[in-house]
């Protein structure tokens, strides 16, 4: 086992020497739970030493070639691996075989014996694992930083529900191990694909409420009394659903505000050309119409002010320093915050975001919180401009009828 440990620690400097922090997913600590993963799914196999050797070998190596070519890096792993071997004059490995190996972990290769299908078993066990939305998530980050591929939302899951649906995993070990959490997390991501299309959002819903409600627990606990006292809640979706549910309720109040606005400044607009137009030309006539029909100009004009106020928008300085993103001072999801900002700022403060749920749920409240102070602007606006029509009209109606009677 003494050249187990001298490719352990070649591959520990190898990935510390030529991989970068953009190498979120395919790092040195990927490699070691592909490791710990065929070393699972094998103890339950008769494997000769050196299939086992080699095993564990191609498990180190196998993503080495990433670095040098993305698109074919198993054969650059496997070049990787032979400079190794051949250093250390050894000759009791069969390199051939050790290449098969790692070339069987291409994305679409069909396994063949039992050792390919080991750890190509292990190569993909994260699927299958608690861990699998941190490293989804890694992977997606990893193509943003080395290849530039901005994937939206939609296109992630799409891509990631495609490979889940279409993957088996070879060995019955790794089936029994890893097969029914994918499977879970097979139903998550469909779930979260009709959450994203509007049509299918509220049965998304459900659907996480329904899952919410079968993975609440409350403990009770009861008093000297004998009256129960709520011990701990699980609240996982619960407040996912509070969050969303609030956000669906203020957009909605703001377009219902907006709507309101678009209707006085239609009216008034029109009572206006009206007036202009038909009674402004009698004044030389009639001169009684002209202090009424001043009020109604006034009271429309007014209405049209605070109409326009209440849907005018208001366009922060957007842009935020690092010491901001520090002090947890900035809402990210605001896009008058960063609009000024280059991408990258950006993109490493989200990052730091979703990393802290402290953060993250804090931002999502901050938020909450001004769209509230936005809301309650837009209102007050409205109210006022409501009250003035209202009463203004009916003054100005009242004054024409006095007018021309007397």
């Amino acid at each position: 086992m003494e050249l187990i440990s001298k490719a352990e620690v070649f591959v520990t400097e190898f990935f510390k020497a030529h991989f970068g922090d953009q190498y979120v997913y395919h790092n040195l600590q990927h490699t070691q739970e592909v490791v710990a993963a065929a070393l699972e799914i094998a103890e339950t196999q008769e494997l000769s030493a050196e299939d086992h050797k080699i095993l564990v070998l191609a498990a180190w190596f196998h993503d080495t070639g990433y670095v040098i070519d993305k698109v074919d890096h198993e054969q650059k792993s496997c070049q990787v691996a032979k400079d190794f071997l051949l250093d250390q004059q050894t000759s009791d490995i069969d390199i051939e075989a050790l290449c098969q190996l790692i070339l069987s972990t291409k994305i679409g290769t069909q396994p063949v014996g039992i050792l390919q299908e080991i750890l190509c078993d292990a190569d993909l066990s994260h699927i299958g694992s608690a861990n699998y939305w941190d490293k989804s998530a890694r992977l997606r980050h990893e193509l943003l930083l080395t290849d530039g591929k901005m994937m939206t939302e939609v296109e992630w899951v799409n891509f990631e529900l495609d490979f889940m649906q279409k993957h088996t995993f070879n060995t019955e070990v790794a089936t029994g191990l890893y097969e029914k959490r994918k499977q879970k997390h097979i139903r998550t991501l469909k779930i979260r694909k009709l959450s994203l299309n509007p049509e299918t959002a509220d049965l998304a819903e459900e659907l996480m409420d329904v899952k919410s409600k079968k993975k609440k627990k409350i403990i009770t606990k009861t008093d000297s009394n004998g009256v129960d006292i709520l011990g701990e809640m699980d609240l996982g979706r619960g407040v996912e659903t509070m969050y969303r549910t609030t956000y669906r309720t203020h957009i909605n109040l703001s377009s219902i505000a907006d709507n309101k606005a678009n209707i006085m400044l239609s009216i008034n607009a029109i009572i206006i050309s009206i007036v202009v137009s038909i009674l402004i030309p009698r004044f030389a006539v009639q001169k009684e119409l002209i202090a009424p029909t001043v009020l109604l100009l006034v009271v429309c004009l007014s209405a049209l002010v605070f109409a326009i106020l209440s849907t005018r928008p208001k366009i922060t300085e957007g842009k935020f320093t690092p010491g901001d993103i520090r002090d947890r001072k900035v809402n990210l999801l605001f896009f008058g915050n960063y609009h000024k900002m280059d991408i990258e700022v950006f993109h490493n403060g989200m990052m730091e975001m979703i990393k802290d749920s402290e953060f993250l749920y804090s931002s999502l409240t901050r938020d909450l919180y001004y769209l509230g102070v936005v809301l309650s602007k837009k209102y007050t606006y409205l109210r006022i401009c409501y009250g003035i029509f209202m009463y203004g009209l009916i003054s100005a109606v009242l004054f024409f009828g006095v007018s021309v009677l007397l």
